[in-house]
């Protein structure tokens, strides 16, 4: 049965960051809680210098409470095994300038510990994702500042994190990317993640979030889900087809007759610029226009399409294979049979590999004594042999 404790869990958490002479200086954060759920997206709100970053660093174990508790995963923050189970795009992108998106991939997948073979497949799956395959032996130094961010967003993923922790994710991206990335949030929400969302752009957390939280001064000044922090009880709204003046005109004298209200406003129902934008692109893009920058991007990786509690299916079949394996035990070593006559080594190196291979044989007969053959006389002038040793012949 999968555990259902909250993943991010905070009780009086408090920050204050002091001068030089230890005097507080600067409340962060004051007596916040809070409580994300598994399976939620929870977006954390405030104008700068409410908070949010300073708690998300604190929850990533960067920073450490003055007072107060922070825990995740039901663990301090700065345990090595909670970070492993954590993605994070900061707020700004520091990214080595001179590796390419491949190389910087590569990078944060061997902080992981990720094998050679799972990491090609993940980088490969990612860029994909995130519109860069077409880009991704250029240095990232020469990136703009929206490919960073989707080269941010895809190191992030890299580890398949349980959580992952957003700051500012569509800061420089163009509607597509953040489209996209809002997508990509309710995909990995379907499939068991839990996302924390910091962002100033509310209408993007509006679309995303399951339940919000408002900062102001370090404090913790409004929770809820969207619905309720959001919806307007003395207000109804009504959508029809197109109506006649005349249907109005009685509809407006039923309510001042019924209700003793009127109608407030007539309008034509108009759809979001983000959605004209994106209309305007994919079409430009079916007519096979050229672009230079980032493209709108493939599927979701399949790495991440996976429910979260369920693992890789041939990876933990091995892993369980190789936990449970029982090793026979070596058979007994019986000695070597001595063949009558041993088989020596011939070739050029004959001598070398007899000494490194020559073993003391136990019990073994002495090899018999071999008289050196007298070597055959070369056909030369004896006096010539004596002049050249300097000594007198042979009597």
């Amino acid at each position: 049965m999968v555990s259902q404790q909250p993943v991010i869990q905070t009780f009086g958490l408090t920050k204050v960051f002091k001068d030089f002479w230890m005097r507080p200086r600067i409340r962060a954060v004051d007596h916040l809680d809070l409580t994300v759920e598994p399976h939620q997206v929870f977006g954390l709100l405030g104008p700068n210098g409410s908070g949010k970053s300073t708690t998300i660093k604190i929850l990533l174990g960067l920073l450490f409470p003055t007072r107060g508790k922070a825990a995740v995963f039901g663990r301090l923050p700065s345990e090595v095994v909670t970070k492993q189970r954590i993605g994070y795009l900061p707020e700004e992108s520091y990214l080595y300038r001179y590796l390419n998106a491949r190389e910087t991939l590569d990078y944060y997948g061997r902080i992981f510990h990720i094998d050679r073979h799972t990491r090609v497949k993940r980088i490969d799956m990612l860029l994909e994702m995130v519109g860069l395959d077409a880009v991704q032996r250029r240095p990232v130094g020469e990136y703009s500042k929206g490919m960073q961010r989707r080269i941010g967003l895809a190191q992030a993923l890299i580890n398949d994190p349980e959580l992952l922790i957003l700051d500012e994710p569509t800061t420089g991206l163009d509607p597509i990317g953040t489209r996209q990335i809002k997508d990509l949030i309710l995909h990995l929400k379907e499939r068991g993640k839990t996302v924390l969302l910091s962002s100033h752009l509310l209408a993007d957390v509006e679309d995303v979030c399951d339940r919000v939280t408002i900062l102001y001064g370090g404090k913790k000044r409004a929770e809820g889900t969207v619905d309720e922090l959001l919806e307007v009880e003395d207000s109804r709204v009504i959508e029809t087809d197109a109506l006649k003046q005349e249907t109005i005109d009685k509809i407006e004298r039923l309510i001042q007759e019924e209700e003793g209200g009127a109608i407030r406003r007539v309008e034509r129902p108009r759809q979001k610029l983000e959605a004209l934008f994106l209309d305007i692109v994919h079409a430009a893009q079916d007519e096979g226009a050229a672009t230079s920058g980032a493209v709108a991007g493939g599927a979701v990786a399949e790495f991440l399409a996976r429910d979260a509690h369920m693992p890789e299916q041939v990876d933990g079949d091995a892993l369980i294979d190789r936990l449970t394996r029982v090793e026979p035990e070596a058979p007994a070593l019986s000695p070597p049979v001595q063949s009558a006559e041993p088989i020596k080594p011939t070739g050029p190196d004959t001598d070398v590999l007899e000494g490194l291979t020559r073993s003391e044989p136990v019990d073994s007969a002495p090899k018999p004594e071999q008289k050196e053959e007298p070597q055959p006389k070369r056909d030369m002038d004896r006096g010539v042999i004596d002049d050249l040793m300097g000594g007198g012949g042979a009597s």
